[in-house]
């Protein structure tokens, strides 16, 4: 009889270890079930936050690319009329320079026929 008593007793015990190493083992994973859930939030807005700064950085670029090109044009426009300007004033030159050696060989002529 004690040895069917010191059984059930040994039996009750270990029954009671298995459930408390049941509860050991639920809480357990749900500390991990925890820590990767709230690792995932953190990669997760880890992710969002540098796709939203990547964009940020690529609007940038583009307003700048956008104001450099608004630059170049401007300054391409004063180039050409600098230098339409410029070819006018060398155009006037060279008529004023032709008529006056037209002017000046006319004279020769008239010098010459006297």
């Amino acid at each position: 009889m004690k040895k069917l008593l010191i059984a059930a007793m040994m039996a009750a015990a270990l029954a009671a270890c298995s459930q408390e190493a049941k509860q050991e083992t639920k809480e357990a994973a749900q500390a991990v079930e925890s820590d990767v859930k709230d690792a995932a939030a953190s990669a997760s807005e880890s992710a969002a936050s540098a796709v939203e700064e990547a964009k940020d950085q690529v609007k940038d670029a583009a307003a700048d690319a956008k104001a450099s090109a608004g630059e170049a044009v401007t300054e391409a426009k004063d180039a050409a009329a600098e230098t339409k300007e410029a070819v006018s004033e060398a155009a006037k030159d060279t008529l004023n320079k032709a008529a006056d050696a037209t002017q000046e060989a006319a004279d020769k002529m008239k010098d010459a026929a006297k």
